[in-house]
């Protein structure tokens, strides 16, 4: 790893948290000492693009896009990301890729053993424990439909 970083960069929905999820659990079954030495970094990338005439700000959520669009007042035109995709290319630069401004949350193992239990409920074969979890879960869930 030349740069010590290696950066995941998923789609900012619950589609891209769960691709995201997929991926650190390859890094913590398969190459945990990159995740233990500091080199896996998460990029978070906007969800929401908030316009008014030439203004342009990112929002992250959708409280911060409520407060961006308030603060600009009257009619303003909101895109949502449904991917990475639908960005071009200077917009990924300037929200997700530019070191100057990009957020890279990075990955640590605070409890190697809790999150082997974790990732063996979430990713592994056996239904009741994720069913459990989920119905436990639900209620603090944010529905991306």
């Amino acid at each position: 790893v030349r740069y010590h970083k290696v950066v995941i960069m998923c789609d900012a929905d619950v589609d891209g948290s769960h691709i995201a999820t997929l991926i650190l659990t390859f890094f913590f079954r398969y190459m945990r000492e990159m995740v233990e030495q500091g080199y896996i970094y998460i990029a978070t990338p906007p969800l929401y693009l908030v316009k008014k005439g030439q203004k342009r700000e990112y929002a992250w959520d959708d409280n911060q896009r409520d407060l961006i669009a308030q603060k600009m007042g009257g009619s303003v035109n909101i895109q949502r990301y449904k991917g990475l995709g639908e960005m071009n290319a200077e917009q990924l630069w300037d929200t997700t890729m530019n070191p100057e401004f990009r957020t890279l949350r990075k990955v640590v193992i605070d409890n190697a053993t809790e999150a082997d239990r974790v990732f063996s409920m979430l990713m592994g074969d056996e239904v009741p424990p994720r069913r459990d979890f989920i119905e436990r879960n639900a209620k603090y869930a944010n529905i991306d439909a």
